[in-house]
């Protein structure tokens, strides 16, 4: 379990640092009258909260490929899953992040803006911070566009083709007792991804709209919501937060009406 935990503890990381760029913005939005930021903050928070994005997609591949290689082969398991492919797989995954969030970043800091700058999202998002540009935005259209497939389509590709080979493997298995096991080793995740992904895809994919409160909503899902829960849901898996759960809703202070 050392090389899930180890990843587990990378995608926790992440969650920290995305929800400490996007919250702080979201709460000054509700509760503050002033709802400006500076430029330089606004690039800073923009850099960050793309750099996590970008990353946790590669993540849930690599931990994907990890339930892969557990599940399908798991007596080579710790010799393919060694400490130094998991270092290198992390690393890997956090440079790929911060290596395109730089790039898109130099992109939009490049444009000319001019004007009253009002960004309509609780958040400086690359793409409503790119729109605010008194100036041709076809590139950075294009790098946004080719950051999308390589992080989102790709990523989500391969965990697609690893959970079908788990899946065959699974219903190969002639022990009842296995496959249950398989599948709570995989349930977690493969809930993170749907969560992630579905929010992130619905983003990009649906039509676009004048009113924006569907995008800031579901923005608020998977910036804010989903990093909560992604904790919850690992948690589940262990056996004694999920009895130490149990007792405490079986006292009847629990179910007490006030």
């Amino acid at each position: 379990h050392t090389p899930m935990y180890f990843f587990l503890g990378n995608l926790s990381l992440l969650d920290i640092c995305y929800t400490s760029s996007f919250t702080p913005s979201v709460l000054i939005h509700f509760l503050s009258k002033k709802k400006t930021i500076s430029f330089t903050r606004c690039v800073v928070q923009m850099s960050v909260s793309y750099t996590m994005a970008c990353t946790e997609c590669v993540l849930l591949a690599v931990m994907a490929y990890d339930r892969y290689v557990a599940i399908c082969n798991p007596l080579r398991y710790p010799i393919i899953m060694s400490k130094a492919l998991c270092i290198q797989m992390a690393a890997l995954s956090w440079g790929m992040g911060f290596l395109n969030s730089l790039t898109e970043t130099i992109l939009a800091i490049r444009l000319p803006f001019c004007g009253k700058n009002v960004i309509n999202h609780f958040v400086c998002e690359i793409m409503a911070f790119v729109k605010l540009a008194c100036a041709d935005i076809s590139l950075n259209e294009i790098a946004i566009m080719l950051g999308n497939v390589i992080f989102l389509y790709i990523p989500l590709l391969l965990i697609c083709i690893s959970y079908i080979f788990i899946l065959s493997t699974v219903l190969k298995m002639n022990s009842a007792e296995g496959r249950k096991k398989a599948f709570s080793t995989c349930s977690a995740h493969l809930t993170v991804v749907t969560m992630f992904y579905g929010t992130i895809l619905f983003i990009y994919m649906k039509p676009k709209s004048k009113d924006s409160a569907i995008d800031k909503l579901i923005a608020l899902f998977y910036g804010v919501v989903t990093p909560m829960l992604n904790p919850i849901i690992y948690s589940l898996r262990n056996t004694e937060v999920l009895g130490a759960l149990r007792k405490l809703m079986s006292r009847h202070w629990f179910w007490r009406k006030g």
